[in-house]
């Protein structure tokens, strides 16, 4: 299981979208990308405050050029927060699956990116999506979280 998780995040590692974003300077200097975007949903599960984002990857990419071939039209972000401290929890395992308005699904690990977990999903059409999320992070424990986000 963990080869796996280690095979999915380097693929995704080098990934297009991820590869040209992670090469460049976006000019944020210490701001983070969870700065972008509309907060999409927020929980606190077992002392972690979980604040999920979802962005378009015209705005996720913003002042780079978009791949040609990208099918994925969402990015979806989440940053964790130890509730006690304040201070953000960056290492661990993040898994997303996505229900779309017909009932088929897309399941991603997300990959950790400066300071949040993030992947690309195709969000292209119109409704309901079911958002569930199940993260591992480094003190062991497993907590999930879920959501509905309309696309309008």
């Amino acid at each position: 299981m963990k080869k796996l998780i280690i095979v999915t995040a380097a693929i995704l590692a080098l990934s297009a979208p991820l590869a040209v974003f992670a090469a460049m300077d976006m000019g944020h200097g210490e701001h983070s990308m969870m700065e972008m975007g509309n907060v999409a949903h927020q929980e606190v599960v077992d002392g972690v405050k979980a604040t999920f984002k979802v962005m378009s990857m015209k705005e996720h990419m913003k002042g780079m050029d978009m791949p040609k071939d990208m099918k994925e039209t969402h990015h979806i972000m989440v940053e964790f927060k130890d509730v006690k401290t304040g201070k953000a929890l960056t290492e661990g395992d993040v898994k997303v699956k996505v229900q779309n308005p017909d009932k088929s699904d897309q399941a991603k690990d997300l990959t950790g990116m400066q300071g949040h977990f993030g992947a690309d999903f195709d969000l292209s059409r119109k409704g309901k999506y079911g958002v569930m999320s199940k993260f591992l992070l480094k003190d062991g424990k497993t907590r999930q979280a879920k959501f509905w986000y309309t696309v309008k």
